[in-house]
């Protein structure tokens, strides 16, 4: 025979945990091989290293001639897995979730045809085929997952306890189909821990407390010396009374063990005893104990052997304990009649029905108290999501969030040069309001400026500005306002005026009073000041803050729906154990996240056309640029932020702390990215960090088209940090998602 799985000293560990402690055994090829033992003995566990979806952390197994350690992928091919619990999909109905199996495996349409008609017969499933597989009783629903197990026609297939939770009935048909499919040449791993589906399998290896303890045929392991030593025999005894007799069966001299089997008595005795040392217990009419001698049954072996595995622990722990006992005995207390320290004797009967306790209002609270505490004490995401976020809320709005707007992007394109306009020049950059961020020289650089959003205010110096002051006419100076966020742009209209008016009243001081000459003359000869600051609003010349707040929400909006609508996907899946399913698949990394994300990406851009719809028609916020390179760049910041989505769901195991992570992405993203407050008001520190916050980007390149007609020349800083930021959150996703169990 040839063997498909070959296990030597196989271990796994998880932390201190050693689940697997060193199993050897080997499956042949055809064989119905069941792994037994009780729960949390490391049947799962074997079964997960063998499929390649958990990494062994000592000795190598290998299955079908693949190691599972390196050649996991290659094993998965050609294995079929059916988990303990029901890992299918139970919104999908019976024919989808083996159509979906059959494609996961790469079958062609032709060949899932014929294997799906194929397995519909073998399970009988028929008649179920439009119906949720949510809906299915427990015996269907394990037919329907072995039909997933098999669609492919796997060499081996892996069924961790498939029988747990469904009725006889269920479970002798689920094993007909094993017993159908072990015929047809396909290698069965079971593990159970029902002694009578133990009988039906061909070979059966039992683990206990992470050892293997025997591994063989049933018929080989019922004739171990250790299971009916030297010297003893094994009986059953019939009796109408069972459950009364077995105290004084097991109190007999010579019995080693007895123990109630149905309606009969399974003893061990040493083979002193004869039949009619039995029939003697019995004081009833004669005849009605019946005594048989019998063979070791497969529940007998493993009973013993467990319970010789559990006496050389217990030995080893009382060696190492009993010298500290034998040093302080206990002593008896032994109190006389008359001893007033003995304790007093209290009655046994109850108390009558009015003197009982009553729960008082507060019953049980301690107990939940303590209870809710434990489960905060190990929840490590909650004591974060607690303590972090008041901190980050605190820095936030008392540190980085300044509402007095200061230091406003200006340029200034300077026509005349001469000592008087520089002087203007100086008198804007010697506020505190504006702040000159680059010399402009033409008409070109100076509209580039506002369109790519680099400056709010420009200020353009007349070439005669000079001249007209020494022939004491007013002069004009144009102030051009990005009107895109009324609060800056309120402030700058408000700063330039004050300042207009403070250069024009300095000039007058060395006029006289009652001097018939004035500093200036309007265009009719009126008396007016020597400047006149003349403000424009750009954009948003009425000031209407939905210009300015609505495009952004069309970035926090996107941000927000794939955020977590993804990483509730995955995190889901994962949950369900539909994901440990998938992992046993040949679907590759890629394909299952890209596959994953691909729905939501698409229902993403839905929400964006939905809400620029919204904008455009029911806020009366016109788009002003190209609405093609607004969409492409929509897209790129979805795919980012699918990629967040992808990123919390490798940190989250379950739902509840992928909500906390989510929040603690999309706090920064509201407060800290311009959508609110002005980024240039923030100390350096919080500012450098808003160029790591992906939405910091998509906001300024919605402003821009959306208010300015910026292209993407004039947005291409924005754009590029945009892809950086999408490239580094798809990476590290792809490196922290792993295609195995942690």
């Amino acid at each position: 025979m040839t063997a498909v799985i070959e296990v030597d000293q196989l271990t796994r560990e998880f932390g201190n945990l050693k689940a697997v402690d060193q199993v050897s055994f080997t499956v042949q090829r055809g064989a119905i091989f069941g792994l037994l033992g009780p729960n949390g003995s490391g049947k799962s566990t074997i079964i997960r290293m063998l499929c390649g979806v958990l990494e062994p952390t000592g000795g190598a197994a290998r299955v079908l001639g693949f190691d599972v350690a390196t050649d996991a992928e290659l094993i998965k091919r050609r294995i079929g897995y059916m988990s303990q619990s029901f890992s299918l999909y139970a919104d999908l109905s019976v024919r989808e979730n083996i159509e979906f199996y059959g494609r996961i495996y790469g079958l062609t349409p032709e060949k899932l045809e014929q294997r799906f008609q194929e397995i519909i017969e073998l399970t009988s499933l028929q008649d179920r085929l439009d119906q949720l597989a949510g809906n299915l009783s427990g015996g269907w629903k394990q037919r329907l997952a072995l039909g997933c197990a098999l669609i492919h026609e796997p060499e081996v297939v892996f069924l961790d306890e498939p029988t747990a939770g469904i009725d006889p009935v269920a479970r002798r048909d689920l094993w007909d189909l094993l017993f159908q499919l072990a015929g047809q040449g396909v290698t069965l791993f079971v593990t159970t821990h029902y002694m009578d589906e133990a009988e039906r399998c061909s070979d059966v290896g039992y683990i206990y407390n992470s050892h293997l303890i025997v591994c063989g045929k049933p018929g080989e392991l019922k004739q171990l010396p250790t299971v009916t030593p030297e010297g003893t025999a094994r009986w059953e005894i019939e009796t109408e009374n069972p459950a009364t007799l077995l105290s004084a069966f097991r109190d007999m001299q010579g019995v080693r063990d007895a123990t109630l089997f149905g309606q009969t008595i399974h003893i061990l005795a040493d083979q002193s005893l004869s039949e009619d040392d039995f029939v003697n217990q019995e004081s009833g009419e004669p005849g009605s104990v019946q005594v048989r001698p019998i063979t070791p049954s497969l529940e007998d072996v493993f009973v013993t052997l467990s319970r010789a595995e559990e006496l050389n622990h217990q030995d080893t722990s009382v060696s190492t304990t009993m010298t500290a006992s034998q040093k302080q005995p206990e002593k008896e207390v032994q109190a006389s009649p008359g001893d007033e320290s003995a304790p007093e004797q209290k009655p046994s009967a109850r108390r009558p029905a009015a003197e009982r306790h009553t729960p008082g209002i507060m019953a049980g609270f301690w107990a939940i108290l303590v209870k809710e505490f434990s489960h905060v004490r190990r929840e490590p995401s909650t004591l974060l999501f607690v303590f972090a976020v008041p901190v980050l809320q605190t820095l936030i709005f008392g540190f980085a969030i300044d509402t007095q707007i200061e230091k406003i992007p200006t340029v200034i394109f300077n026509l005349d040069g001469r000592a008087s306009s520089r002087e203007l020049q100086d008198a804007f950059a010697n506020t505190r309001t504006f702040q000159i961020i680059e010399p402009v020289y033409n008409h070109e650089d100076f509209r580039n400026a506002f369109e790519s959003g680099r400056a709010k205010v420009g200020v353009t110096i007349p070439p005669d500005y000079s001249d007209r002051l020494l022939k004491g006419e007013q002069v004009a100076v144009q102030v051009l306002i990005d009107g895109s966020d009324s609060q800056v742009a309120t402030t700058a209209l408000n700063a330039s005026n004050l300042l207009g008016f403070n250069l024009s009243t300095s000039m007058t001081k060395s006029f006289a009073e009652n001097l018939n000459v004035v500093p200036a003359r309007d265009a009719e000869g009126q008396p007016a000041l020597p400047v006149e600051i003349r403000p424009r609003l750009l954009y948003n010349p009425d000031l209407d803050s939905s210009h300015f707040f609505v495009p952004g929400l069309v970035g926090i909006i996107l941000q927000l729906v794939t955020l977590f609508l993804t990483s509730f996907a995955i995190v889901r899946e994962r949950e369900l154990g539909t994901l440990e399913q998938l992992f046993v698949t040949p679907v590759s990394k890629s394909g299952l996240l890209l596959g994953k994300l691909a729905p939501y990406a698409l229902i993403g851009f839905v929400e964006t056309l939905i809400v620029l719809t919204l904008m455009v028609f029911f806020f009366g916020v016109p788009i002003h640029g190209s609405l093609w390179e607004l969409l492409l760049l929509a897209l790129l910041f979805l795919i980012c932020g699918l990629g967040l989505g992808m990123l919390v769901s490798t940190v989250a195991r379950t739902q509840l702390q992928a909500i906390q992570f989510a929040f603690l992405i999309m706090l920064p993203s509201v407060l800290l990215s311009g959508f609110m407050f002005p980024r240039s008001q923030m100390p350096l520190p919080i500012y450098l960090v808003t160029f790591i916050i992906p939405v910091t980007y998509f906001l300024e390149i919605l402003r821009g088209i959306v208010l300015r007609g910026a292209d993407l020349v004039d947005l291409l800083p924005y754009v590029s940090g945009l892809t950086l930021c999408c490239i580094a959150i798809i990476g590290i996703s792809l490196k922290r998602f792993q295609k195995q169990l942690s």
